[in-house]
């Protein structure tokens, strides 16, 4: 398959490069680091960009997004800052509101997404005890004296203890199971709810993504709050956690190439015994097979981008993806960190952040065994077909 970039693709990507050379120089990034975040102006910034008329941000008359433009974006951010950056759970949690909610709850947080680059509310999917096992899910709606009442706890909320909603994903007790499975229902709500606690959470990298665990601990809710939009149950839910998955394998792309890059530089000018380390059979041969990855890995996410925007989406794909490209990702980090000897193993480099970034990459939005188990049946499935 040929994902060589077209004219109009390009002129995106350059439009991405010039915003990132902007506002992302090292010592932004570091700071941005140890603040968690990034400030109102870089996030407004990005907000702007025209995008070269893609439906990354802005959809194109409200009907779709163009998911490869996406990963085009978000690759090309992570390879300039090195860094995990809040866009790629923007896309994802926006398209969530915008499929499970009606267009009256989505236009107020789509148009205030716009004005500041902030989005309103944090997804609250994942629990202590499920983790993968999103069915598993134990946090529950039901009706009590007349009232609907939620409780349960989540855990990684991005965003949990910042933004000003919560967008929550409840068993629905008040209706009858599907075949004996639980029936899920969304719902945002006010972060500053009676019964609502939410607790930081401290981790080893992506610290521009700030986690909380919150407890919900019998929390009043309207039913306004419920959202009550065409896409409903397990099933879409799912489909959404497939571009998630889209959208962590490029960054971690971005974030390899990054690495590369500096292991490139750092090759051709640290000297050792009178030669350039690039000299060097061992580092040559350590080069070529992070290019090789790299090379490897930009086809998997590209390919699986390419079939979602022309309606070919393949799970399988999306799976043997997420299986490879963060592990792959962090086998680069990890070798551009080698090369870099002491230094970088050191916070003065950026590979050893980049190294803790793609690792994470390989438990966010289903681990790498989770993907084997959802790729193996449907590669027997294939392979049974073909016989």
């Amino acid at each position: 398959m040929d994902f060589r970039l077209s004219d109009a693709e390009r002129a995106l990507v350059s439009e991405v490069r010039a915003f990132a050379e902007k506002y992302f120089d090292k010592a932004s990034v570091a700071q941005w680091r140890r603040d968690g975040g990034l400030p109102d102006e870089v996030v407004k910034a990005f907000v702007d960009l025209d995008f070269k008329g893609f439906g990354v941000i802005h959809r194109r008359n409200h009907e779709s997004y163009d998911v490869f433009a996406q990963v085009l974006v978000l690759e090309e951010l992570s390879r300039a800052t090195g860094a995990a950056l809040p866009f790629s759970t923007d896309f994802l949690q926006l398209q969530i509101l915008e499929a499970f909610a009606s267009e009256s709850q989505t236009d107020p947080v789509r148009m205030e997404y716009q004005k500041t680059g902030r989005l309103a509310f944090a997804l609250a999917v994942s629990e202590p005890h499920a983790g993968s096992d999103t069915m598993g899910m134990t946090t529950t709606v039901e009706s009590v004296d007349g009232s609907l009442v939620l409780n349960g706890v989540k855990s990684f909320v991005n965003n949990g203890e910042y933004a000003p909603a919560l967008l929550v994903a409840a068993i629905d007790e008040e209706v009858s199971r599907d075949e004996g499975r639980p029936v899920l229902s969304l719902w945002l709500i006010p972060r500053d709810l009676e019964g609502v606690c939410v607790v930081p959470e401290s981790k080893i990298g992506q610290s521009m993504l700030p986690f909380a665990s919150i407890q919900f601990d019998n929390v009043r809710l309207d039913e306004s709050y419920r959202l009550s939009g065409d896409a409903r149950g397990f099933s879409q839910l799912f489909k959404f956690f497939e571009y998630g998955r889209v959208f962590v394998c490029a960054t971690a792309l971005g974030q390899a190439q990054a690495a590369m890059e500096d292991a490139v530089r750092w090759a051709r000018e640290r000297k050792a015994f009178g030669e350039t380390v690039s000299s060097f059979q061992q580092i040559q041969q350590m080069l070529t097979d992070m290019e090789v990855k790299l090379t490897n890995m930009r086809n998997l996410v590209y390919r699986a981008a390419w079939e979602f925007d022309n309606g070919e989406h393949d799970r399988l794909t999306v799976a043997m993806m997420k299986r490879y490209v963060p592990a792959t990702a962090t086998e680069v980090a990890s070798d551009a960190m080698q090369i870099l000897g002491g230094r970088g193993y050191t916070s003065v480099e950026r590979v050893s952040s980049i190294w803790q970034d793609c690792r994470g990459f390989q438990i966010a939005e289903g681990t790498d065994q989770i993907m084997v188990y959802i790729a193996a049946p449907l590669i027997m499935r294939r392979y049974a077909q073909e016989v």
